[in-house]
């Protein structure tokens, strides 16, 4: 039997596509997202944090809440 993910990957499409309609250019929003997978990667790796969610699609998760709720955005 497989395993579930613990996310919806419907959800997961549409907001990688609300991510890359809201950007200017595809490329970069797509740099932006490997670069954050990659660093959450790494604190993820040093904090043994339990690993259920992918980096990259922790990475679409957030940026995409940054977008839509720009109020949690702290000074980055």
């Amino acid at each position: 039997m497989a395993k579930r993910p613990p996310f919806d990957s419907t959800q997961l499409t549409r907001r990688a596509e609300e991510l890359i309609s809201a950007a200017s250019n595809r490329y970069r929003i797509t740099v932006q997202v490997a670069n954050r997978a990659k660093r959450r990667r790494y604190e993820d790796f040093d904090n043994n944090d339990d690993h259920q969610m992918k980096p990259v699609m922790r990475a679409i998760f957030e940026m995409s809440d940054e977008l839509t709720q720009p109020e949690i955005i702290g000074d980055i």
